[in-house]
């Protein structure tokens, strides 16, 4: 045998061991990249350059928070198929020097000059009882700027404007397109092309509808301008000035329901997050009108099964958090909503004796075909995820999106970003919490994680993904805590995803319980077991979200991240 032989084998050898040396949960191999460390900042986010606008900002003196704005921005621009200044923003930022978790809900509300009323009418022409995904009537006011305008006022240690420079300059000058999001794009003319606005010349390399191929330089000058603007003038340049002058007159003169006064009257919202402890961790979400108490929800139940002695992906482990999921989303479809219109049974969902109450509904043996929602005591009291850290240990958990597809598809010419579609999540069921109303916030999918222990930083992270996310958030926290895997691993490892469930837009449980998908990384012995107990379990090649996190390890005293970035997208962790 050669020498070249010889070594070729062994490096086959070699590698073919790695995976099963990586993987030492299931003894199964799988793929996965390793985690990122970094001990003065760090960045995680789903664009290789979007992560490096971010490290840039913290290596210049910037905050967690600059470094959150600028990547952000730079999604905005990068990855349009989920994100942008047209749509919403949550936030969990933890200051090191108070010790202290903030929470900011930056989503905005519907037009005010849009009652329920019309709203119905429209939709009777239509011949539909919910609000559509594309046009018009699904825009809701964006609150991303004005999100960044509060964080960086409290946070930031750069201007604006230099926060915002990065994305502007390759808006202005163009970057390569990933290979993912060029896939997604390339969906989008035959989705938007008959609507009124500027998605051709906005959003195609040709103004026809031939979208940019991997790799292809995209720009966008409009955008770069409205950065620029933004970056001088603050949020008012969009709420206030030339930007929301634009958008009034555009909807004014193609149907539209938003108005400047909808801008102008526009604020995010400080709220305090919400925890449940699981097993010593103390996890944090963001209260309704998200869905972040679901994730809270379903560990409160699964707090009484010992998942690790089940085993990770075994039947057992996944029956008992699918069967939880749909106790969860039973009270997810009926009690979230905006709080300022209904008055949500918070405490009560997030109790610990609601929760044991819940789980001796769960049958060990049998899949539930009927879940109903429960009575908590009332007492008064296509998205992108990302995370930085900096080097004075401050964090941010931020989450921002466009929701379905790109949006609306609306783009008004000249401004360079498409608006959100974030209404058509409202019911149009009266007496439903999330019943559509004017100046009312819309049930939200999004959602920021933050984990502490003994009254530290533990975890930033998120996972991407519609009504994936507080199941994706409960798979990445008892992957970590339960099975003992390291942050990259956890979010490597396979997923599934249950749906068919009741939602909050008034969709009713479809009457076999729903479905369960899984990646196929699950064993097939499991499967065939859930389908004993009565699932309907699909295999699904996508779907599973996209997930980002930063954890904190001490050594010899010393704070070091640890990055971990989603391996079935584009993304990229770094750090300095």
């Amino acid at each position: 045998m050669s020498r070249f032989a010889i070594l070729a084998l062994f490096f086959a050898i070699t590698l073919s061991r790695l995976p099963a040396q990586i993987d030492r949960i299931t003894g199964k191999p799988f793929a996965t990249r390793s985690e990122v460390l970094a001990h003065h900042g760090m960045v995680c986010t789903s664009v290789p350059l979007a992560t490096q606008v971010g490290l840039d900002v913290l290596k210049r003196g910037g905050s967690a928070v600059d470094a959150a704005i600028a990547a952000n921005a730079t999604l905005g621009l990068m990855e349009p198929v989920s994100n942008g200044i047209g749509g919403d923003l949550f936030a969990i930022v933890y200051s090191a020097k108070e010790n202290k978790l903030y929470g900011l809900n930056g989503s905005g509300r519907s037009p005010l000059g849009l009652s329920y009323e019309q709203m119905k009418a429209e939709l009777d022409k239509l011949h539909r009882t919910t609000i559509p995904p594309r046009g018009m009537l699904p825009i809701s006011v964006p609150g991303t700027v004005d999100a960044w305008s509060e964080l960086h006022k409290k946070f930031g240690k750069l201007k604006l404007s230099e926060d915002l420079a990065p994305a502007a300059k390759y808006a202005e000058e163009g970057f390569p397109v990933t290979e993912l999001i060029a896939f997604y794009w390339h969906f989008g003319p035959e989705l938007y092309k008959d609507l009124p606005g500027g998605f051709l010349e906005t959003y195609t390399v040709d103004g026809k509808g031939r979208t940019p191929a991997k790799g292809d330089i995209f720009k966008n000058p409009a955008l770069a301008r409205n950065l620029r603007l933004i970056g001088e003038k603050g949020r008012d340049a969009y709420y206030k000035g030339e930007i929301a002058d634009q958008i009034d007159a555009f909807m004014q003169a193609n149907g539209g329901y938003l108005q400047k006064a909808d801008f102008e009257k526009h604020t995010s919202t400080w709220v305090d997050p919400v925890s449940v402890n699981y097993r010593g961790y103390d996890i944090f979400e963001l209260p309704p009108n998200g869905q972040g108490i679901a994730t809270l929800q379903m560990l409160n139940m699964l707090e009484g099964f010992d998942l690790r002695a089940m085993g990770f992906n075994s039947p057992q482990a996944l029956h008992a958090m699918v069967e939880a999921k749909k106790l969860a989303w039973a009270d997810r479809a009926k009690f979230y909503a905006d709080p300022e219109f209904t008055k949500i049974p918070l405490a009560g969902l997030l109790s610990k004796p609601y929760a044991s109450e819940r789980r001796k509904l769960i049958d060990p043996e049998r899949a539930a075909k009927k879940t109903a929602p429960g009575n908590p005591a009332l007492k008064d009291g296509d998205t992108i995820y990302m995370c930085t850290a900096d080097d004075e240990g401050n964090m941010v958990s931020l989450i921002q999106s466009n929701y379905r597809g790109m949006g609306s598809g609306i783009v008004v010419p000249g401004l360079g970003f498409m608006f959100q579609d974030r209404g058509e999540l409202f019911s149009m069921e009266p007496g439903h919490a999330n019943v559509y109303a004017p100046g009312k916030r819309p049930f939200h999918t999004i959602i920021p994680g933050f984990v502490m222990k003994d009254q530290k930083p533990w975890l930033a992270f998120g996972v991407m993904g519609g009504g994936m996310q507080p199941q994706g958030h409960v798979q990445v926290l008892t992957n970590l805590i339960d099975f003992g895997m390291g942050v990259q691993e956890a979010g490597d490892a396979s997923r599934w995803q249950h749906e068919g469930d009741s939602e909050p837009t008034g969709e009713k449980l479809s009457e076999a319980g729903g479905y369960l998908n899984v990646e196929s990384g699950v064993p097939y012995e499991t499967v065939r077991e859930l389908k004993k107990k009565g699932h309907d379990v699909r295999f699904d090649v996508g779907g599973y979200g996209g997930y980002q996190a930063i954890k904190v390890e001490l050594h010899d005293g010393q704070r070091v991240y640890v990055g971990a970035s989603e391996s079935r997208k584009d993304g990229q962790a770094a750090g300095y």
